[in-house]
Formats: C-alpha cells, sequence, structure tokens
C-alpha cells in the first residue's frame, strides 16, 4: 500500500516495497518523486531520482575564501624544519 505525502512524496511499507521494487524504481524515474521505506511504520530509507546534472568542479569555490593579510610575505618565525 503506498500512501501519498505531500511534496512529491510517497510512503511504502517495506514489504509491499519489496514486491514492487522495480515497478516503483520506474516510477521515481518518469515521474520525480520519491518514496520513503517504513519497517513498522518508521521511515529506514527513501527512493529518491538520480540528478543528472554534470557537476562543475572549476570555480565552485570562487568567492569563499577570505584573505585578511598578506600570504605571500615572509614570517618572522623560524619553522621546525629549518633547524
Amino acid at each position: 500500500m503506498v500512501k501519498l505525502m505531500a511534496h512529491n512524496r510517497q510512503l511504502i511499507q517495506a514489504g509491499d516495497f519489496k514486491a514492487r521494487c522495480l515497478q516503483l524504481m520506474d516510477e521515481v524515474k518518469e515521474k520525480h518523486i520519491s518514496i520513503t521505506i517504513t519497517k513498522y511504520g518508521k521511515p529506514v530509507a527513501r527512493l529518491v531520482p538520480v540528478d543528472n546534472t554534470p557537476v562543475d568542479f572549476f570555480g565552485c569555490l570562487k568567492n569563499t575564501v577570505i584573505i585578511r593579510q598578506d600570504i605571500i610575505a615572509p614570517i618572522d618565525e623560524e619553522w621546525d624544519a629549518m633547524k
């Protein structure tokens, strides 16, 4: 038995999910919904559609680092490696 929840989510018991797994996977892919699988009425897993948008790592950290001082100038402390 599948119960409809808000925001394109559904609940299904683990036993029902086991019997209809492949069908539910197709449904999640086609309708872009998520299904929460429950055991004894408590959520244990969620079946969600895969996001196929490519991840562009180039520039993903832009404007996330703040440089507060000069990072090129030498420091006045001697390092242990220099001893």
